[in-house]
């Protein structure tokens, strides 16, 4: 609310979303008749447990050349997928960080930007702590607040705000 209520955003993520959720619902009118400044992506994670690191990355690109081709004026910015599990070495958070390094390619500079936040979950030795998920995975509300100041530079860098 801090953070968003002032720019009129509108959150379309759903709690177990995968890639192929998303682009469904970009196909079924989620967002018809919308003209966003912005769009902020961050999904794959509930994907890890299923598919590879270029699965997910192919979800993710095919997300955004849908985004592309229906909101064209729109800025998208795409977050690495945060890390999960206890430490480096979990499975999942290693699908993830697979994924994470090809879709960063994604980035054009121009109407496509990339913004790796996942550093500031974790402690200096990479171990991810319940205090900031609880369950390795889902952020409790102080979480919450580091990923809304964490992208708040780079939305308004995009959004054109002072």
């Amino acid at each position: 609310e801090e953070y968003y209520t002032k720019r009129n955003a509108v959150n379309l993520g759903i709690g177990g979303d995968r890639t192929q959720h998303v682009l469904w619902r970009l196909d079924h009118g989620n967002i018809e008749g919308i003209h966003p400044k912005l769009a902020v992506l961050m999904i794959g994670t509930n994907n890890s447990g299923a598919n590879t690191s270029e699965q997910i990355a192919a979800g993710v690109t095919a997300i955004v050349e849908k985004l592309r081709a229906k909101l064209p004026e729109t800025k998208v910015l795409i977050l690495a997928i945060f890390p999960r599990g206890e430490n480096k070495d979990d499975t999942k958070r290693l699908v993830n960080e697979g994924a994470n390094a090809q879709i960063q390619k994604l980035a054009d500079g121009k109407m496509i930007y990339y913004l790796d936040i996942g550093p500031k979950f974790l402690a200096a030795d990479g171990t991810l702590s319940r205090d900031v998920m609880p369950d390795l995975l889902h952020l409790n509300e102080k979480s919450y607040r580091t990923w809304a100041e964490s992208i708040e530079p780079k939305v308004k860098e995009l959004l054109g705000e002072k």
